[in-house]
């Protein structure tokens, strides 16, 4: 438990309400408007506050708030339904329950008095509200996904964004690629910005010009390709990696639209977990993240916070990441390597 804090009166002289406001709104008791609610629960936990914790219930939260507020429903995403059944497992392996949290609740208070003995955060953005209300109530908190903001002692499991980048990288240039685009630049959570990063070092060691094209997932038609696709000759790029799940859907459509052959036009590699991909016309290289051993491990690492408070943290995980290579980016006949 964290030491002394601010108290409930701290609260109430920097949120200008009465000491019976600040109860009833940390309590969700009372007739206390939503948005005077909301502003208490702000303050507290800007303070540090940490509201005393009720019982063990031996229920983990898991939730996603890289769009918290947003009601998007993360679970069609390949990635988190995988790592969702493999975290649930492992959960009812080691005697916890868990609770998985919609995306829309992430702009609700019910952070502060959320049943549970510990969560899980998965992409976890900067400035995250809810990573905020939870370490005011001291409860413990591994990430799926290295913090944006990390502090001393903060758990989390990943990937090696940077390794898995460059061998996609080079895997594309060997294949031929003189000019390769990143299709990622819409998320706030460390992944696409260490993805990002590891491609403008990756293009400046090779004298490249980097590409980003911006990820919309309302984009279908990949229509912010556009512009790139119908530049000309040398200025087009001939090879894209997509960060995002939908984002080799988008390169193929348009690719169709454009006439561009994958891969002898353009070749193409997403990181995706989703199976549908390898039985595509063409067949699509996929980088798996591999969620199951995210989740598996990330359920290990908060129980162990639980049941050994006083040990040594379990540290930073790092779960390698695996590029299948198939049709869309091998080496088109008469492309010659670099």
């Amino acid at each position: 438990m964290p030491g002394p804090g601010p108290t409930i009166a701290d609260i109430a002289r920097a949120a200008e309400v009465s000491t019976a406001t600040v109860s009833h709104a940390l309590g969700g008791t009372g007739r206390v408007g939503e948005s005077t609610r909301r502003r208490v629960r702000e303050v507290a936990a800007a303070l540090g506050y940490s509201a005393r914790r009720g019982p063990r219930t031996r229920t983990l939260g898991l939730a996603v708030t890289t769009y918290a507020g947003s009601a998007w429903n993360y679970v069609e995403i390949a990635y988190f339904s995988r790592l969702l059944t493999a975290a649930t497992a492992a959960a009812h392996a080691r005697g916890h329950a868990l609770t998985v949290l919609p995306a829309d609740r992430g702009a609700e208070p019910l952070w502060h008095t959320l049943a549970v003995d510990g969560m899980l955060l998965l992409d976890s953005p900067a400035g995250d509200p809810v990573l905020r209300a939870l370490r005011a109530r001291g409860l413990p908190v591994v990430f799926d996904g290295r913090p944006p903001d990390p502090r001393p002692g903060d758990v989390w499991v990943d990937n090696d964004h940077e390794a898995t980048t460059h061998e996609v990288l080079d895997h594309l240039a060997a294949s031929g690629a003189r000019r390769t685009a990143l299709h990622s630049a819409y998320g706030r959570e460390y992944y696409t910005q260490a993805v990002t990063s590891a491609y403008t070092r990756w293009c400046a060691a090779r004298g490249a010009t980097p590409l980003v094209v911006p990820f919309d997932p309302g984009d279908t038609q990949g229509h912010a390709f556009d512009a790139a696709f119908a530049a000309p000759g040398g200025s087009r790029p001939d090879a894209v990696y997509c960060v995002y799940d939908p984002g080799g859907r988008q390169v193929l459509a348009a690719a169709a639209r454009h006439g561009l052959r994958i891969p002898g036009d353009l070749l193409l590699v997403c990181a995706s977990e989703d199976p549908s991909y390898a039985a595509g016309d063409p067949p699509v290289s996929t980088v798996t993240l591999r969620p199951e051993v995210i989740g598996e491990s990330a359920v290990a690492a908060l129980v162990a916070l639980l049941e050994s408070p006083q040990g040594p943290p379990p540290g930073r995980l790092t779960v390698p990441a695996a590029l299948t290579v198939r049709t869309s980016s091998r080496t088109a006949p008469g492309t010659p390597s670099l």
